[in-house]
């Protein structure tokens, strides 16, 4: 059988609510599911190494406060990308001093400062670069400070960021980049400007960016200083963070309190997103600054020298710089003041650090009233494992703008400073600062222990462990301007290895756009990275084989569908779907019984308890573990629980391994709503029971069924309209309105005269073949065939349930009615299963045979009667009543079709009692009256008359059930119903005639 809307349905609503599809299984429970992944990616983690390979990549930081001055911007791609505008006999780490330039060489510092000007490029003209750059590095980490104007009110109150500001610079990064570099990320604060950008080999691997700021300027919380900090993962293993910021200025003890300040508010109150690793798992919950593989902090740190006259410090600095006029004699003389020149008569090079005329010589002389190193030392800032590589380059600030080598010159003469700076911090030294602190503490609480006992110590202010929470720390003090940095290896969050290598620090003292000069520094970074490819294979072979391992110590069940008995009748022949995992009934008719089987089968190795659960329903559903329609019935009684189960499982059962159990399932429409619902297309014939198995996983049984369309539930209007054949003849045909067939439904027409005809041959059989003393059933019950005897139906349902669903067919098909029953059926039975097939098709007529617009006309009319107590014959009553009913003639003509029939059958049963001619006359005893309780005094003293007034109260009472509609009252008192009921007894006696 194809596929109908309702196997759609069934399968639209199965989507929906559950995911998943019998027989495929439903998720495990949430704790079940936590457990799986914290197992996934513990053997996923175990076997990490089988999916990293190492990776080697170059990051160039810079940073550059610009002073707000125009055309900065012009020189940033040239300095920072290209690596240009380096004087490297006095540059700095890792830059080496080519000796003199052939002809053609770079433009010279005088020509270079003649020519300065605000718009065009400060950098000299022939430079071919000093410092690693273009394709050479794999991502670039610049930092900007004052972009803007942050000495303006207005720009540093704003309560926002000027995006524009940082266009210009952004394009004049990317004229510098080459092609295929894409932006990273890109964070503003007012004046702070952080962007990052990658090459096309490494931007893929870079992942779970987040970038944050951390204003400390004006009120603590204002944006002209402050911090821009971006967070990158490099291969899903190595944690990168970029710290652009720039704190309190000034030279006096409170700016450098403020400064420390500063730096504590950005380590406290920076915050990044939470990271996800490539399959979509939440690793962090958000991460500070200290849990990252490599940190980069970066910008105008504003430490100064402390305690040195500014005039002092420019004069001895000037020494190194004056030269620089002279560029080739200066580079000459600078390389062997340095100790980079060759000795053409073999003289051993002094190296700088012994000359005392060195510049190295004079920075060592400088370092120690460095703020940053004395603060470090002292525990007070940047002393948690951060380090700096070795300074071996002029103070970056302050010059004079245009001037290559010319410190302030302006009223206030400051001292030059190494104000801008690059540290940098591994993983490893965190954690030895870490471990040192806590170290500390507990020596610190040992003391104090040993104090509390009343220890003699060897003086009072003296103590085993000296401790001094001012001083010690992870400190400069092993800090060598001359020693080169080694490559630091480190462990990652990962256990995974990674390492890092300080290539070059060194200052742009060409570039004379601002009166800072900018610096850069390169690393060297190799690391274990995650081969996306080979993780995703690893993750799925592990994943599979916990699957494997977890279903094999779960229960585990298996449900066959037993196809023998998917088609248990000739009408179902090739209406199944062989292809339907469920289950498949067939054609379907009212009260037709239809039967499945299925085989539940404990397939794996622990015992399995299952049971039936709710179904997903919609809000037109019956709740529940089954569809009303079904009932199922197991071959083994369910377990005797001894402790409360969940609500949603109705029954229990348990299985050992390899155990089965055989379940029913048992299908039939009873309700009249139901087959209203089917015929209307309202309602299908398809469900999915859930089977849920304990600490196990659900599985899905999808049921369906063609409903045959039936005559009941239809209206009259609608039944005179179809022909012969039946309404299934009709195949949801709509004929026209004025295509009227029958003046009453035909199936009134069949049942009624089928009903006489078996009442008459009943009653004649019964004379003919009883014994003596032996009584009827009508002699028993006034309201037979119609009444129900002793509370027990007319028909046992269990004996003659095929033979009442097949008169019911016949009625749809418009067949013979003698074609339903078996041969050795008796009349008596026939007639009383007809008797309640009429029944039941009276009943479910939507509109009845008295509609109920019709009924309330009937009924106005008797209580205006009732109240004005006018009391009129028989003959004006029904007179009242045929007015009304001749308003609608198909009605009416269907009433008196029911009433000439109940007086037939009342006088058959009637004429049974009757003594026959040349019999003595005796008393006739009176028929038992189980539908209408009838006062003996009432009744007629003449016996023939008395049994016909009974048999007619118990027919008028028994059809007033059926053949009127009224309206629903929600509020309608008992009473009120008992008189209605009274009425509508009365109008039938009326016309079978019960006042005879």
């Amino acid at each position: 059988m194809a596929p109908d809307a309702s196997s759609v349905r069934s399968t639209e609503r199965l989507d929906a609510n559950i995911p998943g599809a019998f027989p495929n299984l439903l998720a495990p429970s949430q704790a079940s599911i936590t457990t799986h992944q914290t197992s996934l990616s513990q053997t996923l983690y175990e076997r990490r190494a089988e999916y990293t390979r190492p990776r080697n990549v170059r990051i160039k930081v810079g940073t550059w406060n610009t002073a707000a001055q125009k055309g900065t911007e012009q020189d940033v791609g040239e300095w920072f990308i290209s690596g240009k505008g380096v004087e490297e006999a006095i540059a700095g780490y890792g830059v080496a001093d080519p000796g003199p330039h052939s002809e053609g060489s770079r433009e010279s510092v005088a020509s270079q400062e003649a020519r300065h000007a605000k718009h065009t490029p400060t950098i000299p003209h022939n430079d071919a670069g000093a410092v690693p750059g273009a394709d050479e590095i794999d991502i670039y980490a610049l930092g900007l400070q004052e972009i803007v104007d942050i000495t303006s009110a207005s720009e540093a109150l704003r309560p926002y960021s000027d995006p524009s500001n940082a266009n210009k610079w952004k394009a004049s990064l990317a004229a510098a980049l080459p092609q295929g570099y894409q932006l990273v990320s890109e964070q503003q604060l007012i004046g702070l400007w952080l962007v990052i950008y990658a090459s096309p080999d490494v931007f893929p691997q870079i992942k779970n960016v987040s970038t944050t700021s951390v204003g400390t300027g004006l009120m603590g919380y204002m944006g002209n200083k402050g911090a821009v900090t971006t967070r990158i993962v490099l291969g899903e293993t190595t944690r990168l963070v970029f710290i652009n910021s720039h704190l309190a200025a000034g030279a006096d003890k409170a700016s450098l309190d403020r400064r420390i300040w500063d730096t504590a508010q950005i380590n406290s109150r920076t915050r990044f997103d939470p990271i996800v690793d490539s399959l979509g798992s939440s690793q962090t919950t958000g991460e500070g600054l200290g849990e990252e593989e490599f940190a980069f902090w970066f910008g105008d740190l504003n430490y100064r020298l402390e305690g040195m006259p500014g005039d002092d410090v420019r004069r001895l600095l000037t020494v190194h710089t004056k030269d620089m006029d002279h560029e080739e004699e200066g580079r000459a003389s600078t390389s062997a003041d340095s100790g980079y020149g060759e000795d053409t008569h073999d003289a051993v090079p002094l190296p700088p650090e012994l000359d005392p005329a060195s510049l190295q010589t004079t920075i060592t002389s400088l370092l120690p009233h460095d703020e940053l190193h004395q603060q470090m030392k002292a525990g007070k800032a940047f002393h948690d494992g951060w380090q700096e590589g070795p300074i071996r380059f002029l103070p970056s600030y302050k010059y004079d703008v245009g001037k290559v080598g010319v410190f302030d010159s302006s009223e206030k003469r400051r001292c030059p400073s190494w104000c801008d700076r690059i540290l940098y911090r591994t993983r490893a030294s965190k954690q030895r600062y870490d471990a040192k602190v806590k170290e500390q503490e507990e020596a610190r609480k040992r003391d104090q222990e040993m104090k509390a006992k009343g220890m003699d110590l060897p003086g009072d202010d003296d103590v085993l462990y000296d401790y001094d929470p001012d001083t010690d720390g992870d400190t400069y003090d092993d800090y060598d301007e001359n020693e080169d940095p080694e490559p630091e290896p480190i462990t990652t969050k990962d256990d995974l290895s990674a390492e890092i290598l300080l290539e070059y620090y060194t200052t742009h003292m060409r570039i004379l756009s601002s009166d800072h000069k900018p610096l850069d520094a390169v690393f060297s970074l190799k690391y274990d990275a995650v081969v996306p490819d080979l993780k995703t294979a690893i993750h799925g072979e592990v994943a599979r084989e916990l699957d494997r391992q977890e279903n094999e110590g779960r229960p585990s069940i298996a449900v066959v569908v037993d196809r023998a008995t998917g088609s248990s009748s000739a009408e179902d022949t090739n209406k199944t779907d062989s292809s339907f995992e469920g289950v498949d009934f067939g054609d379907v008719k009212f009260t037709k019984s239809k039967k499945r089987n299925i085989t539940i089968a404990n397939t794996g190795r622990v015992p399995a308890t299952f049971g039936f659960a709710d179904r997903p329903v919609d809000h037109e559903q019956q709740a529940g573990a089954f569809p009303p329609w079904l009932s199922v019935t197991f071959d083994r009684e369910p377990d005797k629980l001894d402790k409360p189960q969940p609500d949603d499982i109705h029954q229990h059962f348990t299985l050992e391994p390899a155990d089965v159990v055989n379940v029913e399932l048992k299908l039939k429409i009873e309700s009249l709503d139901a087959v209203r619902n089917f015929n209307e297309g309202d309602s299908v014939l398809d469900e999915v029971l859930v089977l849920r198995v304990e600490n196990g996983r659900d599985h899905f049984l999808p049921l369906r069924a063609h409903w045959l369309q039936s005559t009941l539930a239809r209206t009259v209007d609608k039944l005179i309209r179809i022909p012969e054949g039946g309404i299934r003849k009709l195949q949801h045909q709509i004929p026209s309105r004025e295509e009227v067939k029958w003046s009453a439904p035909r199936e009134l027409f069949r049942l009624t005269d089928a009903i006489e005809d078996l009442t008459e041959r009943t009653l004649a059989e019964w004379e003919m073949t009883k014994s003596e003393g032996e009584k009827g059933p009508w002699q028993d019950n006034a309201g037979w065939p119609f009444v129900r005897s002793h509370s027990k139906t007319v028909v046992d349902a269990d004996d003659r349930e095929d033979e009442l669903a097949d008169l019911y067919d016949a009625l749809d098909c418009d067949t013979p009615f003698a074609d339903a029953f078996n041969q050795e059926t008796r009349s008596k039975e026939k007639v009383e299963m007809l008797a309640e097939v009429l029944l039941t098709f009276l009943s479910s007529l939507v509109d009845g045979i008295i509609t109920k617009s019709l009924w309330e006309k009937l009924e106005e009319s008797i209580t205006t009667r009732e109240k004005s107590k006018q009391h009129i014959s028989s003959d004006d009553e029904k007179m009242a009543v045929l007015e009304i009913l001749t308003t609608a003639p198909n009605h009416n003509a269907s009433f008196f079709l029911i009433i000439s029939f109940l007086q037939n059958i009342a006088n058959q049963v009637t004429e049974v009692f009757k003594p026959k001619p040349h019999t003595p006359r005796t008393s006739t005893e009176l028929p038992a009256s189980p539908q209408a309780k009838v006062r003996r005094r009432t009744l007629s003293k003449v016996p023939e008359v008395a049994i016909r007034q009974l048999i007619v109260k118990n027919y008028a009472v028994a059809f007033a059930d059926v053949l009127f509609r009224c309206k629903e009252e929600a509020k309608i008192r008992e009473k009120e119903k008992a008189i209605r009921k009274e009425r509508m007894v009365r109008v039938i006696e009326l016309f079978i005639g019960g006042d005879s």
